[in-house]
């Protein structure tokens, strides 16, 4: 899957990724490769990304939105800061 995180500012991160979990907005939810399309709220919380060499990032966002269409995964926040949290 491809993950894009966007801010007004800067894209964040563009690469292959195996999971996802966001902060949305009626609860955490994770995205895995064949998702269903959706388009969804997020509310501030962790943003963390699983890479495919197993490694993962994490980062807190404030509020934005999640895109999931053809294994493409595009998340549009206002503001983002690099959590050390794993």
């Amino acid at each position: 899957m491809n993950l894009i995180v966007l801010t007004p500012d800067s894209e964040v991160f563009n690469g292959e990724v195996t999971a996802v979990n966001v902060p949305g907005v009626e609860g955490p939810f994770q995205i895995l490769k064949n998702h269903a399309p959706i388009v969804a709220a997020l509310d501030a919380g962790k943003l963390e990304i699983k890479l495919s060499d197993g490694k993962e990032l994490h980062y807190w966002v404030e509020r934005g939105f999640v895109e999931v269409l053809d294994n493409k995964i595009n998340v549009l926040v206002q503001k983002l800061k690099e959590s050390k949290d794993a």
